[in-house]
């Protein structure tokens, strides 16, 4: 723990977990417990707790970790979260698109019959905020699972979703129909932290800009 002094940074386990150990490992942090160990959250002795990405916001604002990184995914759903985005650290590339079914454009026609369209996603709120960007009106329907099932059920027109590769898209008949964000693993800050520890976390900062 000594490479960044008593600093806590929250990790995201997932997709994004390897990549953010081994740059913890360039910043000297000992990640070898973490790897290890899948069912332990807590390693006090690298500064390291562990969690879902979605919940990283909650445990940075809340002052339980100094340091997070998560999905800019997750927070462009998560805005209201007073956290600090300190950097783009480039890895995890996803795209957030509004997708659906391949042939015919349904939410398009569905805009023009009924003046309104049915959006599925796990993300309403950044959904919400993209169709009133554009001026368009749109339901949407929050879902946990697979959300490529939504259109091809007819339970809507089309899905606001993240996407790396494509392949599900394509394996279940979607298309991408506009890509509304690039989204990289970031790192984010708890204010007062940032404050009360601004020599510790610059320096950190620096260090992340030489790797």
């Amino acid at each position: 723990m000594s490479a960044v002094s008593d600093l806590r940074i929250a990790v995201p386990r997932g997709a994004l977990l390897h990549d953010t150990l081994d740059l913890l490992d360039q910043l000297g942090i000992d990640t070898r417990e973490v790897r290890d160990n899948d069912r332990k959250l807590l390693f006090e002795d690298a500064g390291i707790v562990t969690m879902r990405p979605s919940d990283v916001p909650t445990y940075v604002e809340a002052g339980a970790a100094d340091l997070g990184v998560t999905g800019k995914d997750v927070l462009m759903e998560q805005s209201e979260r007073e956290v600090y985005e300190l950097m783009d650290l480039g890895y995890g590339r996803c795209l957030m698109v509004l997708a659906g079914e391949a042939g015919e454009d349904r939410a398009a026609e569905a805009l023009r019959r009924l003046g309104v369209v049915r959006i599925a996603t796990k993300y309403p709120r950044v959904a919400a905020r993209h169709f009133l960007a554009t001026g368009r009106q749109a339901e949407i329907v929050e879902v946990k699972g697979s959300v490529e099932l939504a259109p091809l059920t007819g339970l809507v027109e089309a899905i606001v979703d993240l996407t790396a590769t494509g392949t599900t898209l394509r394996e279940n008949g979607l298309v991408v129909r506009e890509e509304i964000a690039v989204c990289t693993a970031r790192l984010i800050a708890n204010p007062v932290a940032h404050k009360l520890r601004a020599r510790q976390i610059d320096g950190l900062l620096e260090r992340l800009g030489a790797v």
